[in-house]
């Protein structure tokens, strides 16, 4: 069974929405400077609080998520969503934008966690491994479109109406999910809590595939962050920057697309050994541009976009097989696994900024000791299934073992 073509756009639109709340109100920072007559560093704080509300709140939906039914946790993070984002656009001081951001956060956190959540519980394996390779590419536009949506509203109408339009996006999503489908099982689930994180823990499938997904999405990230500074020593112009962000969404977005074939006519096993090669390449190749004396942005921009082509395709692959090792608590699993991601890449982030006049080898080394954490991650994923087959076992572990 796949979904219709209304319920993909539902899946689509929980999946962008945090993305969505994080960068569209970005171009827009000077207006909130002048409006809480406040500086920069505030306004930017912002951002860190809703990153860090993010952080916290994604696993604690999860395990509302699996405890009380997707559609009731949805409706009442999206309905917190909503009502943090209304008083936002008529809050009159800092403090108000700094707390209601927050709230806003954990909001949101609820549909980044249950719409994954909600795949794993209702399709096959091999539908739910074509539906994240739909998807995932089409959450990559979020940060690009989502900044000019934001300069259309403030121009238009004013910084207020962007998170009115957030106000908006949230109640049209609580109306959608009224009419989804409950769950049926959630009063039949007998494991605790305390045993649904023991089974995520010591499931080497889960932990090694959540940590691959951490470790390539914190490549990206340090990425993000030393490149600005790697081109304004470089003499590249504001203008030039943001374009050099276009061949590297475009690559994820292909990426993805072209794992969605792989996968259906290799296998997501040999897909996924092959994108793991050329992650390696790539992060080799920045590593070893990075210690040069460039004069181009290009032989670090290169390699990376050969990086973002593999994590477009990986990045499917690895959500699924992580989260189908725990179908009996989906959500808690996508909470766990999303705050981990947002963790280790805030770190990875926060060590490229404090070597920020280094910004060039320390980009170069941080992707690379990304790729090696990534390698021991696979490891970890694997190491379990290549000792049953010299076992000659084949059968799946059960809940209980």
């Amino acid at each position: 069974m796949r979904p219709s073509k209304l319920q993909l756009l539902y899946l689509i639109c929980l999946s962008m929405l945090g993305f969505v709340a994080t960068d569209m109100y970005l171009p827009a920072f000077k207006d909130l400077e002048v409006a809480f007559s406040t500086g920069p560093q505030q306004i930017a704080l912002s951002l860190s609080v809703f990153l860090v509300g993010m952080a916290i709140g994604q696993f604690l939906w999860g395990l509302a998520s699996d405890r009380y039914g997707s559609k009731k946790t949805l409706i009442a993070g999206l309905a917190i969503f909503s009502i943090a984002s209304v008083g936002i656009a008529f809050s009159e001081s800092i403090w108000q934008l700094l707390s209601l951001r927050f709230l806003q956060a954990i909001g949101v956190c609820a549909p980044a966690v249950i719409w994954q959540a909600m795949i794993i519980k209702r399709y096959s394996s091999s539908t739910s491994q074509q539906l994240f390779s739909t998807i995932m590419p089409l959450v990559a536009l979020s940060p690009a479109l989502a900044p000019q949506l934001g300069v259309l509203l403030s121009h238009s109408l004013g910084w207020r109406s962007i998170f009115l339009a957030l106000t908006l996006i949230g109640i049209a999503l609580v109306i959608a999910t009224c009419f989804q489908p409950g769950e049926s099982n959630t009063a039949t689930k007998s494991s605790s809590v305390k045993q649904d994180v023991a089974f995520l823990i010591k499931n080497r499938v889960y932990v090694g595939n959540i940590l691959m997904f951490a470790f390539a999405s914190a490549a990206f990230f340090a990425y993000l962050t030393g490149m600005p500074e790697i081109m304004t020593r470089l003499g590249y112009s504001a203008k030039d920057i943001g374009f050099s962000f276009i061949p590297q969404t475009i690559a994820f977005i292909v990426g993805g697309y072209l794992g969605k074939i792989a996968v259906r006519k290799y296998g997501a096993s040999c897909t996924l050994k092959n994108l793991l090669a050329m992650f390696v390449i790539s992060s080799v190749m920045i590593l070893v541009a990075s210690q040069w004396q460039l004069t181009s942005i290009w032989p670090i921009l290169a390699p990376f976009c050969l990086l973002a082509l593999a994590n477009g395709a990986m990045y499917p692959i690895i959500v699924n097989q992580a989260l189908s090792s725990a179908k009996h608590c989906a959500a808690t699993a996508a909470g766990l696994q999303n705050s981990i991601q947002i963790t280790v890449s805030s770190i990875a982030s926060a060590i490229v900024a404090t070597f920020a006049l280094h910004a060039q080898s320390a980009t170069g080394s941080a992707i690379f000791v990304c790729m090696v954490a990534l390698l021991c991650s696979y490891f970890i994923a694997t190491w379990k299934a290549r000792s049953h087959n010299v076992e000659g076992e084949s059968r799946p572990l059960t809940n209980e073992e």
